[in-house]
């Protein structure tokens, strides 16, 4: 069933209405942070550069921001390779249970963060702390792992389910071996997928604040509980809203190059 134009029009403008509700206040917001003494006043002091030197060097946000990195690409790394087993296996091996396996990988993601952030903490108490190993960087990539190998295993799975099943035999019946059959066939058919995954791994990285706070433990900060921490204080710094800011906007980016290939992966255009 098609809207008429009119329908269309109005359909629009309460969109566009319902969205100025929402943004126009973070907006408003926003551009009263980068003012030192929380004014309106225009041009913000943020706007300069000598604002950003200075609130950069006072903020201590560079080493939350060099942890959140670096857990960030360790996390999507681990993702990348447990996931795509994980979806191989699945796949290539028709064996009993697959949708069993499917379900505890998946699991995690409909979990609500504190559950697994309390999970993962027991887990590292009860495990790693006996051998020695306190937690930090290391516990923290385990926690996010967590989650983006499920992204990346959604992601090469759902592409996998669309190559055409004869594909790989057909490739074998042709004197193929396995790793040819890998790298010439299987691989160029979940490569947008996995690049995807990765993406949206990453960009899910910067999002856990709650798994991170039970596994980052003192010492270690991300740069979101680096935010979420100033942002409770009543003397908190005009720069903490704008790196929050910042944060969201950038986050935006990795997410939409993933969905457009997802959407080419899926047989659309990019």
């Amino acid at each position: 069933m098609r809207l008429s134009r009119t329908a269309r029009a109005v359909l629009g403008g309460c969109m566009a209405l319902g969205l100025a509700v929402v943004y126009v206040p973070l907006l408003l917001v926003l551009l009263n942070s980068f003012n030192a003494d929380r004014s309106f006043a225009w041009p913000p002091s943020g706007f300069t550069g000598e604002w950003w030197r200075r609130a950069w060097r006072s903020a201590g946000a560079r080493d939350a921001l060099l942890t959140s990195v670096q857990a960030g690409l360790a996390a999507t790394a681990v993702a990348l390779v447990l996931g795509s087993l994980a979806a191989f296996a699945v796949h290539r091996h028709r064996f009993f249970g697959r949708q069993t396996v499917s379900f505890l990988v998946v699991l995690p993601i409909a979990l609500p963060g504190i559950v697994t952030g309390i999970a993962l903490n027991a887990a590292f108490r009860t495990v790693l702390e006996p051998l020695g190993i306190g937690f930090g960087l290391f516990t923290v990539v385990v926690g996010h792992a967590t989650f983006c190998v499920v992204v990346v295993f959604n992601n090469v799975a759902a592409r996998l389910r669309r190559v055409a099943p004869g594909t790989e035999e057909a490739s074998a019946d042709l004197g193929a071996r396995p790793p040819q059959t890998f790298r010439y066939v299987t691989l160029p058919a979940v490569r947008s997928a996995l690049v995807a995954g990765g993406l949206l791994a990453f960009a899910l990285s910067f999002d856990e604040i709650v798994v991170t706070t039970f596994t980052a433990g003192p010492g270690t900060q991300t740069l979101p509980i680096w935010i979420y921490s100033n942002l409770s204080r009543p003397n908190q710094a005009p720069v903490v809203n704008a790196v929050a800011a910042l944060l969201i906007a950038v986050s935006v980016l990795p997410v939409y190059i993933a969905q457009r290939l997802s959407s080419d992966a899926a047989g659309g255009r990019l």
